[in-house]
């Protein structure tokens, strides 16, 4: 396996790779005098080889019990160039390797070096870390087909494919999820939504409701980080795909069930949000200046109201000759009743009084109009919202999930050419400009009324710094934070909950999240996406039962292996109509899954029952842990069944 790449997300596939699977890696990074990776409280990335042996060896103690916990299997070759040319993917043994992932964090690198390596190795499987998700999937067709043309093979028979993935889309819905207590944790793709939600732990004499797959137990302390890594805590970890009996067991432990399956489109309306081009007609004027006009309208009404009692006229006359009267266009009431004459002069008056309001109205839509393409202010009473720091790849994606579930938002962003900003401004989210550790910036963004703060930034320091102030304005405010290292995220944590109790924290990690898809897609199965449960992951892949001894010819629920790996879903769809791609980034419209259950010629077919038997041609989705796909689908445990 060849792992190329510039920031933190190589070295956590590196190893997993390793620790995980077993698999011999070559590691291409720059050269470590040249590059600095993001810092963790400050301190500066070390030499690549000495960093790699530290994740490497993190990662083997995580997998505690498997084959590579005692004694790696695999071996991890560093490799320093500055670009990934011909010559250095030549040298990392490109020619030789089952598999390439290309991890740099700009798109235009991994692209080249992509086209580049198809060259070099036609039966080469790539996974590609793209940001731009329609490109991504020009990419992985234009790869694909160059691969068919250059071995002659079909695209059954060619186990050379291409997997176009995103770290941001990856993490989003786990991030979001984290902002808001209760939010589902969403897996979507390809048109397939699989949604997983926390339950609380169930009251005495309460029964767990049926139908629901219970995907985990959730640890006794309550989301404790350093639960499951070796820690003291280690008795209370949370159980990942536990069994039947160990669910009734459960005691006081929460739960994540997955709570409904079907397909998804987009989840806010086309003008939910503001989203219009031509803002909604009671955003034009502001409330006082609507309170204004209404007053004038009622003084019109009234003074025609007058004028009708006072002559006898029909009423729709007197309106007029009302407003005639306001607009300055009437003669004057001369040689008339005294009644007559006072009326005019008051609607005289009146007319005097409308122009400014006229004039403010004015000025207000033209306001309107023209900062409805710029960036909104937090509004006068706002509450109940997310503040979301920072708005750079991973901000983005969180700020467009926030908002299909319909939840608000304000933004905090420093930089004022950040990407994020054309996604908040079409999006109309208000934002604050500013730099979080200035004083005034996260009040600007109503902090002491917000329900959560959601730091993203690529920087521990900055995150844990907004985490800290706003705890300080709200001790009890909910806080996500994105943490890189593992350890720093137990340390604060653990701090935190001493300091405050009562508040809610969580600690997330990008490259945590993401490298086990990355590394699932460089062995060769399709990746639908991944969940966190508390600082652990759990996957969902979609899998061919032939060629696999563990479910070829058993029943679902033999094929069931607790803590490792379950059956969840069955594709009915024909084998020549199936879509692959674990990176589809827009389900289409016009496509439905079938969540009938009721078990259709095509489609998804879900809650299989437990004798039903699988057969070589048939493909499912499994939820497994990291350590259950790699035995189920490694190379070295498939040889293992086969011996």
């Amino acid at each position: 396996m060849v792992v190329c790449g510039d920031d933190g997300l190589a070295h956590r596939l590196a190893a997993e790779l390793r620790g995980v699977y077993g698999e011999q890696v070559t590691l291409v990074v720059p050269p470590s005098e040249r590059t600095v990776r993001p810092p963790v409280v400050g301190r500066a990335r070390a030499a690549s080889a000495a960093l790699l042996d530290r994740v490497v060896n993190a990662a083997v103690g995580r997998a505690g019990g498997g084959a590579g916990a005692t004694e790696p299997a695999g071996s991890v070759r560093v490799v320093e160039t500055a670009e990934a040319t011909e010559a250095a993917l030549a040298d990392a043994g490109v020619e030789r390797a089952g598999a390439l992932a290309l991890v740099y964090d700009d798109d235009e690198t991994n692209i080249r070096a992509a086209l580049t390596a198809r060259r070099l190795n036609p039966r080469l499987r790539l996974v590609l870390r793209l940001y731009n998700r329609r490109l991504g999937q020009h990419i992985e067709e234009l790869l694909d087909q160059a691969a068919t043309l250059a071995t002659g093979a079909d695209d059954a028979g060619l186990d050379a494919s291409t997997t176009v993935l995103s770290d941001a889309d990856t993490a989003a819905p786990a991030l979001a999820a984290a902002a808001v207590a209760g939010t589902t944790k969403v897996v979507q793709t390809d048109g397939l939504l699989l949604r997983a939600v926390e339950r609380p732990p169930l009251r005495a004499g309460q029964t767990p409701p049926s139908g629901l797959v219970t995907l985990a137990l959730l640890s006794v302390n309550g989301h404790e980080p350093g639960a499951g890594d070796g820690s003291e805590n280690a008795e209370q970890a949370p159980l990942l795909l536990p069994d039947d009996t160990t669910v009734r067991d459960a005691g006081n432990r929460g739960r994540v069930v997955l709570e409904q399956v079907s397909y998804a489109g987009t989840s806010m309306p086309a003008n939910r949000g503001g989203r219009g081009i031509v803002p909604a007609f009671g955003s034009l004027f502001s409330r006082r200046l609507r309170w204004s006009l209404a007053g004038v309208v009622g003084c019109v009404a009234a003074l025609a109201v007058a004028l009708t009692v006072v002559t006898g006229e029909h009423p729709l006359y007197a309106t007029y000759m009302t407003l005639l009267d306001l607009f300055a266009i009437n003669e004057p009431a001369l040689h008339q009743p005294l009644a007559r004459q006072i009326l005019q002069l008051m609607t005289g008056l009146m007319g005097l009084l409308l122009l400014p309001v006229l004039l403010a109205a004015v000025l207000e839509a033209l306001g309107t109009f023209r900062s409805a393409s710029g960036l909104r202010k937090p509004p006068r009473g706002l509450g109940g919202h997310v503040v979301l720091l920072g708005l750079g790849k991973i901000g983005t994606r969180v700020l467009t999930r926030l908002r299909e579930l319909n939840i608000p938002v304000v933004c905090v962003e420093a930089d004022p050419d950040a990407r994020g900003l054309a996604t908040a401004r079409r999006l109309r989210v208000p934002v604050v400009l500013g730099d979080v550790t200035q004083e005034g910036v996260l009040e600007a963004a109503k902090i002491h009324r917000s329900h959560a703060l959601l730091a993203v930034t690529s920087a521990d320091t900055t995150n844990l710094e907004a985490a800290l102030y706003a705890r300080s304005v709200r001790p009890d405010l909910r806080v996500v934070l994105r943490l890189y290292d593992d350890d720093f995220a137990t340390a604060v944590y653990r701090t935190l909950r001493a300091a405050h109790p009562y508040a809610s924290t969580r600690s997330r990690s990008v490259t945590h999240l993401a490298a086990p898809a990355f590394a699932g897609a460089m062995m060769g199965r399709q990746i639908l996406g991944a969940i966190p449960v508390e600082r652990r992951v759990l996957l969902f892949a979609a899998v061919d039962v032939g060629g696999h001894p563990q479910l070829e010819d058993r029943t679902v629920g033999q094929a069931f292996r607790p803590g490792a790996w379950r059956v969840l879903a069955l594709d009915r769809t024909p084998a020549e109509e199936r879509r692959d791609g674990a990176a589809r980034e827009e389900p289409a419209t016009e496509e439905a899954y079938d969540d009938t259950r009721a078990g259709g010629p095509t489609g998804w077919v879900w809650d299989l029952p437990d004798n039903y038997v699988l057969q070589k041609e048939d493909r499912v989705v499994l939820a497994a842990t990291r350590q259950g796909l790699a035995d189920l689908l490694g190379r070295r445990s498939r040889e293992r069944a086969g011996a």
